[in-house]
Order: structure tokens, then C-alpha cells, then sequence
């Protein structure tokens, strides 16, 4: 019974949570912020690995490091502005902590694309970032903001 009464629970928090239209523009404005951190990303890594000749690895590595503190700071203040009150040490290191988990999935994803499957590496990134942003917004979501 207990099985089926949080199940009951879950559908309707669910039902709940895409019917508010707050939801909805909160998802916009992490899915902008997203893109933004998705740019400085792909520049970065793009820099690093044809301006600098670094390798790949290290490139993306750098890249993460600075699309973070960029995500961090607009998801912060504008996607879940209402979190602020939270300290902000302790969401920077939950932030961090989600990052690191979805920059796994990125990282995993960006090495079987360019190693296995042959694609370049700027490539292989778009692919790969986009691939981890789930991760992200889940955990995010979920944990780093709650509200």
C-alpha cells in the first residue's frame, strides 16, 4: 500500500510541477544560462585546443573550469534568484559537486566520440556537453537550489 500511495504522491508532485508556469520559466532561464556556459565552453576548449595545442582532455578540463564559474554565477543570480538567501559556499560547493558528476557523463561521452567513433574534437564537445546537461539540471534542480 505504501508503495502505491507514494507513487500517487510522486504523480501528482509531478502533475504539479508542470502545471506551474514559474517552472517553466525557471527551465527557460537555466536553458539560457545553459547555452551561455555552453558558448563559453566551446570557445574555451576551442582555444585551448587549436590556439594553445593542448590536448583534448586538458582542453576540456580548462573548458569545464570556466563555463562552471560562469554557470554558477547567472544560475545563481537570475535562474534560482530566489535561493540566494542560501549561502553561497554552500551552493557553490553543491554546484560543483553536481558539475563534477555531469562533467563525468560529459567527459566519458567526449572521449568515446573522438577515440571511437572518430569525430573531431570541437564536435565531439557539442556533442558531449549537450549529452550531460540532464545531469545537470536535475541535480541542480533538486539539490543545489532547492527551494
Amino acid at each position: 500500500m505504501s508503495d502505491a500511495l507514494d507513487k500517487l504522491r510522486h504523480r501528482d508532485r509531478v502533475r504539479h510541477g508542470v502545471r506551474d508556469a514559474d517552472n517553466w520559466w525557471q527551465l527557460a532561464r537555466f536553458t539560457a544560462v545553459g547555452a551561455s556556459g555552453y558558448v563559453v565552453n566551446l570557445i574555451t576548449f576551442a582555444i585551448c585546443v587549436h590556439a594553445l595545442d593542448l590536448d583534448f582532455r586538458i582542453a576540456a578540463v580548462i573548458a569545464f573550469l570556466v563555463a562552471v564559474s560562469n554557470n554558477f554565477w547567472w544560475n545563481r543570480h537570475w535562474t534560482f534568484a530566489t535561493s540566494r538567501a542560501a549561502h553561497p559556499g554552500q551552493q557553490a560547493v553543491r554546484f560543483l559537486v553536481v558539475s563534477v558528476a555531469s562533467f563525468g557523463v560529459n567527459f566519458a561521452v567526449l572521449e568515446l566520440l573522438v577515440t571511437v567513433a572518430g569525430l573531431r574534437e570541437v564536435v565531439g564537445q557539442a556533442i558531449a556537453v549537450a549529452a550531460a546537461t540532464p545531469v545537470n539540471f536535475i541535480g541542480n534542480k533538486l539539490w543545489t537550489f532547492d527551494e
